[in-house]
């Protein structure tokens, strides 16, 4: 398929230089495994990230950020209701807010947690097709941890209809990114498969989107699609200067931090899918 540069290489540069110049503050209750890379990548994107998740301090704190990140990776009862308030607090101020539904269908407990996060009405959904296809079911079924045994490709259906039914955008992240809107799909294909062997680099990615959207509330399905093709574009630089995975987590948020207008008029690789 050919890419279509002009019409989204701009899109993807006109919101990364949006997050650097306005520097958006994204709270992020994110889970243990993640926090160190999540907040490194908005900070090399130019976002400032905020990892907060104490229930007493979201009726202070939420009503300044200018979006939510929330991840279930590490899920327990006592940070579910601080999920939960956070998420409300940010759609009654209509604050845009994402959702990382990890591993979703692994438990009910699990399952049931992110089912009450979407009655909540998050922005954006992203999560590999498993996860993806759980939640469009809304039925427990078998998981491989947070790994996913899924192609995105697989859950293209459902996440239309897990857009339809929340209402936001979805993201089924994968050999190829998906996005939809419900009636839209694209595609984004940037991206090298080492990057799945580094841990929280899909966690990383959805705060990354977080702060596309913080800066584009009214374009979530753009942003949504810019912010996973920058993220890609970001690791292929990367992979070209690593030995592996550790070297390329080094990379990638290097090249992150130092990505171009050339770089992603020639790299971003976003297609139509219907």
């Amino acid at each position: 398929m050919e890419k279509e540069p002009n019409e989204w290489g701009p899109k993807a540069w006109a919101h990364l230089s949006a997050v650097r110049a306005q520097s958006p503050l994204i709270q992020c209750i994110t889970n243990y495994v993640s926090m160190d890379l999540v907040a490194n990548t908005l900070l090399s994107a130019g976002a400032s990230p905020a990892m907060l998740h104490t229930i007493e301090e979201i009726p202070d704190f939420t009503p300044h950020v200018r979006a939510l990140y929330v991840n279930v990776g590490t899920l327990s009862a006592n940070w579910l209701p601080s999920m939960k308030a956070a998420a409300q607090l940010a759609s009654q101020l209509g604050k845009p807010w994402v959702l990382d539904p990890v591993a979703a269908g692994a438990s009910g407990f699990r399952l049931n947690a992110c089912l009450e996060l979407v009655q909540l009405k998050p922005t954006v959904i992203r999560g590999n097709a498993s996860e993806i296809i759980a939640l469009s079911r809304a039925s427990v079924g078998p998981t491989k941890g947070v790994d996913s045994s899924h192609e995105s490709m697989d859950a293209m259906e459902a996440a239309r209809c897990l857009a339809e039914a929340s209402g936001g955008i979805v993201a089924v992240s994968g050999a190829v990114d998906i996005v939809t809107d419900g009636r839209r799909v694209v595609g984004a294909h940037n991206g090298v498969p080492m990057m799945q062997k580094i841990t929280a680099t899909g966690c990383s990615v959805t705060a990354l989107i977080a702060a596309f959207v913080a800066v584009d509330p009214p374009h979530a399905f753009e942003a949504t699609a810019s912010a996973l093709s920058v993220y890609g574009i970001a690791g292929e630089m990367g992979m070209s200067m690593a030995k592996g995975p550790a070297s390329l987590r080094m990379h990638m948020i290097d090249c992150l931090h130092g990505l171009d207008q050339a770089a992603l008029l020639s790299r971003t690789n976003i297609t139509a899918l219907s």
